[in-house]
């Protein structure tokens, strides 16, 4: 069995993963011209499902690695006002497993088969019942299974299912990360919930290492080289509507809201890195109706994007992974045909990615809004 696997974001790759662990081919064509075209390095927070989908689908001499370069997560999901003083909570608070996309995604790249520059344009089922998945500026690849796993946009997406498009909700958020120094340890209270002030809604959140990534691979798993990074604070601005930030960058734009903030939640924003901060729109997208059988299905944001409020979005990918890869296996042991292992995926996939989009959206307002809740 040969899979052909489009995008190389977190659940394309677990499920590649998954699959050179089984001894089933698999490439991964990304669209970008470089691994590391774009950054990709915000912080994530992982829930026991997600968080054992991973393990599930990588090696277990990785496993050491893994737990050495992921943190324990307990907040309390306070809403602060701009001076940092309590005026409400958020809900219960949450606890989970934090880990930094930029090193998960090397972790997950290690030993896979990449292509890069390789813009997917469209794919044919051939009479054989394969796939042929055709591409902008290299030769076409012929697979078994075609899975679209890139992204919101994705091409795979609108070929196979072209009516199940994403909903623009509205919301803008300005994201970055600030190394976490001595003065940022202070701001530990609001890690987790929200800020608010003038109209805005300012998220923060920790990424602790246990042991510098790049320290820990060199001890524990040295075929694998993970970067260089050290703590940081993620924070992420969610604009009123309409706020676009214009011609401001992400930073000009998250400071022009904040006169007569605590100074060290300016400072915050000030000493963030430039290149690591941008906008993001929010678009989700809910899984429609089944498209016909055949050799080519979905995973992770291409069919069921969610709002990052609800905190599930990469942990429904890599669920997608896990679940997709054993019922590939399956496939390639003749338990069952091809067609049938991907349809037992769909159906369960359908329905936890559609409960995650709309919880997702449930979460959203309390996230955005610019009052404190009890």
């Amino acid at each position: 069995m040969r899979v052909a696997i489009a995008g190389a974001g977190l659940g394309g790759l677990c499920l590649a993963q998954a699959l050179r662990g089984a001894g089933i081919e698999a490439d991964v064509y990304e669209r970008d011209p470089a691994i590391t075209a774009r950054f990709q390095g915000y912080r994530l927070v992982l829930d026991p499902v997600g968080f054992e989908a991973l393990r599930s689908c990588l090696p277990q001499r990785w496993h050491p690695l893994l737990d050495a370069v992921v943190s324990d997560a307990y907040v309390e999901r306070l809403v602060l006002d701009a001076q940092l003083n309590k005026i409400g909570e958020l809900g219960p608070a949450r606890s989970g497993t934090v880990v930094d996309r930029h090193v998960l995604r090397h972790l997950l790249l290690t030993g896979l088969t990449v292509h890069t520059g390789a813009a997917l344009t469209g794919y044919d089922v051939l009479d054989n019942g394969r796939v042929e998945a055709r591409f902008a500026h290299r030769d076409p690849a012929t697979a078994d299974l075609l899975v679209g796993a890139d992204g919101v946009g994705s091409a795979v997406r609108q070929v196979l299912t072209p009516r199940t498009t994403p909903t623009d909700t509205g919301v803008r958020f300005v994201i970055g990360r600030t190394p976490l120094t001595d003065q940022f340890a202070g701001l530990s209270r609001a890690y987790g919930g929200k800020i608010v002030g003038d109209g805005v809604s300012l998220l923060l959140g920790a990424m602790r290492f246990p042991v510098p990534p790049k320290e820990a691979a060199e001890k524990l798993a040295p075929e694998v080289t993970l970067p260089d990074i050290h703590d940081y604070v993620r924070w992420a601005m969610v604009l009123p509507p309409n706020g676009s930030p214009g011609t401001l960058t992400a930073q000009e734009a998250a400071l022009s809201r904040m006169n007569g903030w605590h100074p060290d939640l300016r400072a915050l924003i000030e000493r963030a890195d430039p290149d690591n901060s941008t906008l993001l729109s929010i678009r989700v997208i809910e899984p429609g109706e089944r498209w016909a059988p055949g050799p080519v299905t979905l995973l992770g944001d291409a069919v069921h994007a969610t709002s990052p409020t609800g905190g599930n979005g990469a942990n429904t990918a890599l669920r997608d992974a896990d679940l997709l890869g054993r019922c590939l296996m399956e496939a390639a042991e003749g338990r069952q045909d091809l067609l049938a292992a991907v349809d037992g995926y769909e159906r369960q996939m359908f329905q936890y990615g559609g409960e995650a989009v709309r919880h997702s959206l449930a979460a959203l307002p309390a996230l955005t809004a610019t009052t404190g809740m009890t």
